[in-house]
């Protein structure tokens, strides 16, 4: 059975290498992203199927996933996300909004889309991109808005998992510090290290872990 994975934020940088990891496993790929030329010019390059999708509009999700109602999307990689870093007291409300929408509550969006699907057919692999900003082991999340809302990523994690049932693997990971254009040429990490994590996640097998957080394909506290 070839199975089929939906990556957001899948034009460019970690989520273009997950698209072309995945598809090199023989999954089938939906690269979605919020400009439909882009998703257009990069899923020509992989074999992919584009689709226009922008995680912080809710009329954009529930269309997406109107028009692959008949496709079963066993895999969703929710990695788009906004690198907002102003300190919280400081960033401005509508930042402060699109930071939560894009890389919190845009998460929400697609499992609500897509889980109960793989719920039901008894298959799924869910994998949230976060960041090493985003741990509280101890000290509060770094980097303002961003690291807050990826903070909120993992606890989100954390429900999806135990709502999911255990043959839906949900799951978070940190890509690292990785050269893309969100990261900066100095960075010292590729997007093939990025996202390895990440395809390793979205193929886990049956007994694979869930409700867990990785780096490196390590679980490490977050």
């Amino acid at each position: 059975m070839t199975r089929t994975a939906l990556v957001t934020g899948g034009n460019r940088g970690i989520g273009y290498e997950i698209c072309r990891e995945l598809g090199e496993l023989g999954l089938d790929v939906v690269l979605t992203a919020r400009d439909p030329q882009a998703a257009e010019s990069a899923a020509a390059d992989l074999g992919a199927r584009p689709e226009q999708l922008d995680v912080a509009d809710a009329a954009s999700v529930a269309a997406c996933a109107h028009r692959l109602a008949g496709v079963d999307v066993d895999v969703l990689v929710n990695n788009a996300g906004l690198y907002t870093t102003t300190p919280v007291l400081s960033v401005g409300e509508a930042d402060m909004m699109e930071t939560l929408q894009v890389n919190f509550v845009g998460a929400w969006r697609t499992a609500r889309a897509w889980l109960p699907g793989m719920r039901e057919r008894g298959y799924g692999r869910v994998v949230n991109v976060g960041t090493g900003y985003g741990q509280t082991p101890a000290d509060p999340p770094g980097m303002g808005a961003y690291g807050l809302a990826k903070s909120c990523l993992n606890v989100l994690t954390r429900v999806l998992a135990r709502e999911a049932g255990a043959a839906v693997k949900v799951n978070a990971m940190s890509p690292g510090w990785v050269a893309t254009r969100m990261g900066g040429a100095g960075a010292p990490r590729s997007v093939e290290e990025g996202a390895d994590t990440a395809v390793w996640l979205a193929t886990l097998p049956d007994d694979g872990p869930t409700g867990g957080y990785f780096y490196d394909r390590e679980r490490i506290d977050w």
